[in-house]
């Protein structure tokens, strides 16, 4: 299948997204338990790297699950990729 100028702008900027997004990922997840002994040292409802590690990642991860969702439902209905309302 020979891919168009258009599917190669829809998988540039859905590739472009899903990186940061993940990069997101990677912060909230990895970089924040890394420098978990610091962040306590920072007070936000008791010591931020405590309150990261129990609440405040899973919150980050369900608002990249939520604008990913929103996203990508905008952005097929703008390159016309989208499952019809019919089904």
């Amino acid at each position: 299948m020979q891919l168009t100028e258009r599917h190669r702008q829809y998988w540039r900027r859905n590739l472009l997204v899903t990186s940061v997004l993940l990069a997101l990922w990677f912060v909230v997840t990895f970089v924040a338990a890394w420098f978990a002994r610091e962040l306590n040292d920072i007070t936000f409802i008791g010591p931020l790297g405590f309150y990261m590690g129990a609440q405040g990642s899973l919150v980050v991860y369900v608002l990249i699950i939520w604008f990913y969702s929103r996203y990508m439902r905008r952005l097929d209905r703008e390159y016309d990729v989208h499952e019809s309302e019919d089904e």
